[in-house]
């Protein structure tokens, strides 16, 4: 009896099989090495990183060339007990993925020094994020602010003053809101009286002296906001001009890849990604960032090991991310890309035993249900395979998309 398949399962591209008696008996598939004795369709063939093995003993492989050699017709009706299902051969793009461990944390890393003299008296806690204009803590009772900017604090700036130092602490009193741009230009690198201002209005704000000068230790410089990881200083313990505080990274999701050197062709600038999370979720992601210089780490045995560049994503979904920082997770690259290819899924492949006696064998078919209700084995020549969503690329006489194929139920 011919395989009888809705309408509305068949355009869905999946539909379970009604009926037993279509197909290659259980007998045949297990002989094929498909189901290596288990009741699903799904061990037919294992495929890891784009190879295949097939799950079954020499001895009883050997049989499937009966399949096509006379043992059965290439295309008939005999007893199906296993459980499947239908698949549609598509016409698409497909996309070769591969999974690379990486780690998921924060971008950056800041080491914070103490340019003032006296003692700690206050200091943040790991985790803490300080942002601009905050106290990052306090020395004998006087507050050490955070300011944005790349050039650290070397010098007491005053009235009259200029250099790219004074540029950031103009910009930073703008920010703040201690003065609009039109009474303090932000990209001015001189230190005016505007500039005294300002600062005179942000010192009272932080409540310490208007001297209308920043002093050396006063505040830090860092690039962006801090999120606290290690605090180096102790209260109580003397505080000295070079001594490090606090270390620190951006508030800035990242993801961090030790990419294989030779694979560095794979990715780009700008390439989207996909990260499994340790939860087995998953969520995009984009390459911000790809190393030109590689490395070569230490290996186990602490032999030299495989040279490796960095290649950092950004996560798009920040939520997604949620606060787990040097976390081990996946991230699918794309290693090739072909278009206007036979596309069908992986567990559709069913595995040729080699012919004895020096004839031609082996390779792969897809098992193909014909407009009358019969199957036929349609041998197939494979391309690229996309391990992420389990599809492969198919060349094969007479298959086109639209048709109807056998593959495991779920």
């Amino acid at each position: 009896m011919s395989a009888a398949v809705s309408p509305e399962a068949a355009e869905a591209g999946r539909a379970p099989e009604q009926g037993g008696d279509s197909g290659l008996s259980r007998r045949s598939r297990r002989r094929a090495g498909l189901d290596g004795g288990r009741g699903r369709g799904r061990g037919r063939v294992m495929l890891a990183g784009g190879a295949a093995v097939v799950l079954a003993a020499a001895g009883g492989a050997a049989a499937a060339a009966g399949v096509f050699g006379g043992s059965h017709p290439a295309s008939g009706v005999v007893d199906n007990a296993d459980p499947t299902s239908l698949a549609t051969v598509a016409l698409g793009s497909l996309s070769s993925q591969q999974q690379v461990a990486a780690t998921l944390g924060y971008a950056g890393s800041y080491s914070v020094l103490n340019q003032a003299t006296g003692v700690y008296t206050q200091l943040p806690a790991a985790g803490q994020v300080i942002r601009r204009g905050q106290v990052l803590y306090q020395v004998s009772g006087s507050p050490v602010a955070l300011l944005y900017g790349r050039v650290p604090a070397y010098r007491t700036l005053s009235e009259g003053m200029s250099g790219a130092d004074v540029r950031q602490l103009n910009a930073n009193l703008v920010a703040l809101g201690y003065a609009t741009r039109s009474e303090l230009d932000p990209d001015s690198d001189y230190f005016s009286a505007e500039t005294a201002y300002a600062l005179e209005l942000y010192q009272d704000h932080l409540g310490v002296t208007e001297t209308g000068m920043l002093a050396l230790g006063q505040a830090v410089f860092l690039p962006a906001a801090a999120r606290v990881t290690t605090v180096s200083a102790g209260l109580g313990a003397p505080a000295g001009p070079g001594a490090p505080v606090v270390q620190a990274t951006s508030t800035v999701r990242q993801v961090s890849i030790a990419l294989d050197a030779s694979e560095q062709s794979y990715v780009r600038d700008g390439d989207k990604v996909v990260i499994t999370l340790p939860d087995s979720q998953t969520t995009p992601g984009v390459v911000t960032s790809v190393g030109t210089v590689a490395t070569t780490p230490p290996s186990s045995t602490g032999s030299p090991g495989t040279p490796v560049i960095t290649v950092d994503v950004a996560p798009s979904n920040l939520a997604a991310a949620g606060n787990l920082d040097q976390a081990p997770v996946q991230v699918s690259i794309t290693t090739a890309t072909i278009s206007g290819v036979l596309i069908v899924p992986v567990d559709a492949l069913v595995a040729l035993a080699v012919k004895g006696g020096g004839e031609a064998g082996g390779g792969y078919a897809v098992e193909v249900v014909k407009p009358g209700g019969t199957h036929e084995l349609v041998p197939v020549t494979t391309g690229l395979f996309d391990d992420a969503a389990g599809t492969v690329q198919v060349t094969g006489t007479g298959l086109h998309a639209g048709q109807h194929i056998v593959v495991p139920a779920l």
